[in-house]
This record gives C-alpha cells, sequence and structure tokens, in this order.
C-alpha cells in the first residue's frame, strides 16, 4: 500500500489536489506482485502561478522510482507523470526479466531486483575558491552489473550512477555522455 507525502510550494495542497494526486499514483500498484510498501513523496511547485512542477520519487526495497514534469496544467502534469512511472516500469520489468529469466528463481525479478540508490552529492561553487557542499546524501552500494546500474541510472533521472560490481566487488561508476551513449568507471585500489 502506497503512502504519501505531498508537499507544496508557492501552492496550497487541497483536498481536492490531494485526492487527484493519489488516486492517479495509486494506479501503479498493480505493476507489484505483493503491493507496494512504499511512501511516495509527491512535491509541487509553482512558478509565477503559470507553470507548475510536480516531482514523484517512491523509494522502495529494491528500486527507486522517479519522474518529474513541468506543465501549464498541474492535473495535467501528474497525468504526465504516472505515464512515466508506468513507461519505467514496465521497461525495468522487461529487462530485468528477460536477463533473469533463465535463472532459478528469478520469475519475479523486478519485486528482488538488486538495485537501490539514490542521488550522490552535489556542490555548488560560489566562487572559484569556495566550495559549498550543498546537500549531503547516503546510500547503499548494492552489487550489480554495469547494465542494472544504466538502468537505474536512467530511471532516476540522473546523468551518473554508483554501484558496486557484482563480479570484482570494486565500487563503479557509470554515467551518460553528450552523444548519448554510456561510459564506465572502474576504480582500483
Amino acid at each position: 500500500m502506497l503512502q504519501f507525502n505531498i508537499r507544496g510550494e508557492n501552492i496550497e495542497v487541497t483536498p481536492a489536489i490531494r485526492e487527484h494526486i493519489e488516486k492517479k499514483v495509486e494506479k501503479i500498484e498493480r505493476f507489484f506482485t505483493d503491493g507496494a510498501n512504499a511512501t511516495a513523496m509527491v512535491n509541487l511547485k509553482t512558478y509565477n502561478h503559470n507553470q507548475t512542477k510536480v516531482e514523484v520519487t517512491i523509494p522502495m526495497k529494491n528500486l527507486t522510482l522517479r519522474a518529474e514534469e513541468r506543465h501549464d496544467d498541474l492535473y495535467a502534469a501528474i497525468d504526465l507523470i504516472v505515464s512515466k512511472l508506468e513507461r519505467q516500469i514496465r521497461k525495468y520489468k522487461t529487462k530485468v526479466n528477460r536477463k533473469f529469466r533463465d535463472r532459478e528463481g528469478m520469475g519475479l525479478a523486478f519485486a528482488i531486483a538488486e538495485s537501490e540508490a539514490q542521488n550522490a552529492s552535489s556542490a555548488e561553487t560560489d566562487d572559484e575558491e569556495d566550495l559549498k557542499i550543498v546537500r549531503t546524501k547516503q546510500f547503499d552500494l548494492k552489487p550489480m552489473d554495469e547494465e542494472e546500474a544504466v538502468l537505474q541510472m536512467n530511471m532516476l533521472g540522473h546523468s551518473f550512477f554508483v554501484f558496486t560490481d557484482a563480479e570484482s566487488n570494486g565500487t563503479n561508476i557509470v554515467y551518460k555522455r553528450k552523444d548519448g551513449s554510456y561510459g564506465l568507471i572502474e576504480t582500483t585500489s
């Protein structure tokens, strides 16, 4: 069962908005075999009362779903977010199941896939000599291969992803290049 944490910036979260968000986002529960025991974190922002940005993040035990959308209409943005989340789930489920279908006990690979991550730290420079850390996050590095790491990175909408390589047990980084291809950084001790 999904729980909801809905926040609004420059917008009041009315009961009608809350009800619409819960009704629409709960539709993704049908993709989960055991039901989704997670909290959907929804952030609503308005800019000059003419454009709305909706962000939905659903961290689960083995997977983090995330999507954001900007639109002039708040309700349309919520509908687009749900469509994005459904596409992410279907794409990920298909790829993971295809990869693990021959392995014993992996028929429900989506539900037990080994991939969890959150945003890495981000830094902002005030001037050339002064670096200021504006956000710090911690996350567990789950063992996975490069393909799973790229899938997780794309689902989160990030340009890079840090993970533990399942074969070498080393910490690696996959990243999206400007030309749309992917790169891998392997660390050495």
